[in-house]
């Protein structure tokens, strides 16, 4: 495999748990969290089904939200 991946191919290997800990909050709506962390309601649904990784700033405010760590709301599969 090309050391060169594809922002494509890395999104798939990179998860998150964001729609359960909005549940787990009271049930925030995602326009809810996307007001707390300055981004649009849109970005929210594309980061929670994988089609969008989130620039680090973006993944370190929803980890604060959520007042948990980075590697709670986010998760890395290592390629087979």
């Amino acid at each position: 495999m090309s050391a060169i991946v594809g922002v494509h191919e890395l999104s798939k290997r990179i998860g998150n748990h964001i729609r359960r800990f909005r549940f787990d909050a009271e049930e925030m709506s995602q326009q809810a969290l996307a007001d707390k962390i300055g981004v649009t309601r849109q970005t929210i649904i594309a980061i929670e089904k994988d089609k969008y990784s989130p620039s680090l700033e973006v993944a370190f405010k929803l980890a604060e939200v959520f007042d948990t760590d980075i590697g709670s709301v986010f998760t890395y599969q290592e390629p087979k």
